[in-house]
């Protein structure tokens, strides 16, 4: 609903990351009133304080949350930087904050509020309802006793007593509500024209004059940082696969008999039957008699197989499938006794059997339906075949390669050559890895690591974070072994270190070629539709003219796939002056705007459903923010000098 939110998730990624820390597994378990000052301090809050100690430990776990949040997709960078620490901090002094207010003012919870709070966590549920059974498993996984986790919940929700009231109550007033929604609803009609920069690039002139000058003058916005290049050694499946010996033609027969089902469909029959019983224990007069009965019925039915069904529904001993016609379905070569099913796979479609002798009587047998087999011959499947075989031999084969690569590393830390010798493997390089990523190819050249086949792997932030560990990186030994996927490992090495620098003008001149004519081809297109809306404007035609698309209304609510810039700079024309144009830069160009009406808002519109309570939580969390800094005032909160030590770049990880 909120344009802002959808066109800038990597900020509100950003402020996530910064504000929403889990105060529970911050601080820990201990009571609110624990909360115990260390002999460094950093924030005086009332009579207690936050000391280095307990930054540090919110800082680990902060970082272990995220790792474990972001299985190997989460760089320790993002949180080794001074905004996300003055962001812990910040919260700490918060949660401090509610903690001292909370025990001054004496804010409890009585015993049966705790017990309706625990029964009403799902983690503790099983079914819908509260288990003791899985109470205590987790109690017992995670080492607390039944006493410390309700104590610890107690004050939890004792600190919730402190300011989420404050929330519940808010409410935005009717007034702003109505204003709001006007806002959001109220409509212009629009006509766009594009000027697209890709048709201005051709033939311009950049020069080396010019492109010289723009290197004098910006280089240090071509600054690389320190860049590693890197010798490695990769085992996936296609590594393992490649060391699985050949296989015999036997081997590979063997294995498509086994799982023949996989290759081939076995026939089937549709099958209908009538049933002469035979009684346990009859003689032989009376089983003589019950095939006599069933020979003069499939005599007669091979005469006039049409009458199938009536003649089941009145002769067959089978009351399950008697008025059904005798049917009982296909039948899956394999599944019957051997004598039953050699007569009915003998059976052409719509053809009757001879009485075939059963467990239960003699049976008359209709093939309703015939399918053949189907599916490949072992010489048709056979590429199929040997690849699953070479597959699950790779598998076996990929366990004991990972479990001698990591002794080899160990034994050998300096080269990964005895390593790919002993395996088989290929010891790679590349180069341009960075601390925080790979730099394109155009800005290192030949053998960059973002341009080969291998870019994903030595991109992970696993991957770069081992590079640059002061062993790998300073001492030139082998990483350890780095497990990627459970068929992914790779080890590493620094090859070489390049040293922050700006490349020389020779390698950067193309990309420098590209900035300028971008830069050229969208001043020229901007100049051309401000001609055209200068056109426009002193002649006062219509934007009926073929290079406009057509109108489509717009509104805040319902941008209709207009962007943010074009949205805000249309809805920013005085309503007195349309139908006006306007002209908007964009990334791909210049845009001419024709802004031809303007409409009120409504606020019967159905795409403001749920935008009441959506403002009333956001207002709620406005109201909570005023009231913590008021509690923040009263607490006396002081930030030290040693503060700003534990937000430098280079305090302790």
């Amino acid at each position: 609903m909120f344009e802002f939110v959808r066109t800038h998730q990597r900020l509100m990624q950003f402020l996530l990351l910064v504000l929403i820390v889990p105060s529970f597994a911050l601080i820990g378990v201990g009571g609110y009133t624990t909360y115990v000052s260390g002999d460094q301090d950093l924030v005086k809050v009332g009579k207690g304080a936050i000391t280095q100690q307990d930054f540090d430990q919110a800082r680990r776990n902060q970082l272990q949350q995220m790792q474990q949040s972001n299985p190997g997709g989460f760089d320790p960078a993002l949180l080794d930087t001074p905004e996300v620490r003055k962001g812990l901090l910040e919260s700490l002094i918060d949660r401090s904050v509610i903690i001292n207010t909370a025990a001054k003012d004496r804010f409890s919870v009585s015993d049966t509020v705790l017990r309706e709070s625990i029964a009403s966590m799902p983690q503790l549920q099983v079914d819908g309802r509260f288990s003791p059974e899985r109470y205590n498993e987790l109690l017992d996984a995670n080492g607390l006793s039944s006493r410390d986790f309700e104590e610890g919940r107690r004050g939890e929700l004792a600190l919730d007593r402190v300011l989420t009231p404050v929330a519940a109550t808010a409410k935005v007033p009717a007034p702003v509500m109505a204003l709001v929604e006007k806002t959001l609803t109220a409509e212009r009609t629009i006509r766009v024209r594009a000027f697209p920069a890709s048709d201005y690039a051709q033939g311009l002139d950049i020069s080396e004059h010019d492109i010289k000058a723009w290197y004098d003058g910006h280089a240090s916005q071509l600054e690389l940082p320190e860049m590693v290049t890197a010798k490695y050694l990769l085992l996936d499946e296609q590594a393992a696969m490649k060391s699985v010996p050949a296989i015999s033609e036997d081997e590979l027969r063997s294995y498509y008999e086994q799982n023949k089902s996989r290759y081939v469909l076995p026939a089937r029959v549709n099958v209908s039957h009538i049933l002469i019983s035979v009684p346990k224990g009859s003689d032989a007069q009376a089983k003589e008699s019950a095939q006599g009965k069933a020979q003069k019925i499939a005599d007669a039915l091979k005469a006039h197989p049409e009458s199938f069904a009536e003649t089941a529904a009145r002769e067959s001993d089978d009351p399950g499938t008697a008025q059904d016609g005798g049917k009982l379905g296909w039948i899956t070569q394999g599944s019957w006794p051997a004598d039953l099913e050699a007569a009915v796979f003998a059976l052409k479609k719509g053809e009757i059997s001879d009485p075939v002798e059963g467990t239960d009587g003699y049976h008359v047998f209709k093939a309703d339906d015939v399918q053949e087999q189907s599916g490949e011959s072992f010489e048709q499947a056979r590429p199929k075949v040997e690849a699953e075989v070479r597959r699950q031999l790779a598998a076996d084969r990929y366990a004991d390669m990972a479990t001698r690569l990591t002794d080899l590393v160990y034994d050998n830390p300096s080269s990964l050559k005895p390593a790919a010798d002993a395996l088989g493997l290929q010891v790679k390089e590349a180069g341009g890895i960075a601390r925080d990523r790979l730099v394109p190819a155009d800005e290192v050249g030949p053998g960059a690591a973002s341009a080969g086949p291998d870019a994903g792997v030595l991109g992970d932030a696993r991957v770069r974070r081992a590079l640059f560990s002061p062993e790998t990186l300073n001492d030139k030994q082998n990483s350890g072994v780095i497990e990627l996927a459970p068929d992914t490992i790779v080890v590493v090495r620094v090859e070489s270190v390049t040293p922050a620098q700006i490349p020389p003008l020779e390698r950067v001149s193309d990309h420098i070629r590209e900035i300028l004519t971008a830069q050229g081809a969208a001043a020229a297109a901007k100049r051309a539709g401000e001609a055209a809306m200068q056109t426009y404007r002193e002649s006062g035609s219509s934007a009926d003219d073929v290079a406009f698309g057509e109108a489509i209304k717009v509104s805040r609510i319902d941008p209709h796939g207009v962007g943010g810039a074009v949205l805000d700079a249309v809805f920013a024309v005085d309503s007195a002056k349309i139908p006006e144009y306007i002209g908007i830069e964009s990334p791909q160009g210049y845009l001419l705007v024709h802004v031809e009406s303007a409409d009120e808002g409504t606020t019967d519109n159905p795409m403001l459903e749920g935008l009441s309570a959506q403002l009333d939580r956001a207002w709620g969390e406005a109201e909570k923010e005023a009231v913590l800094k008021l509690l923040r005032v009263q607490a006396k909160v002081k930030v030290l000098p040693e503060a700003e030590k534990a937000l430098s770049s280079d305090a302790e990880s």
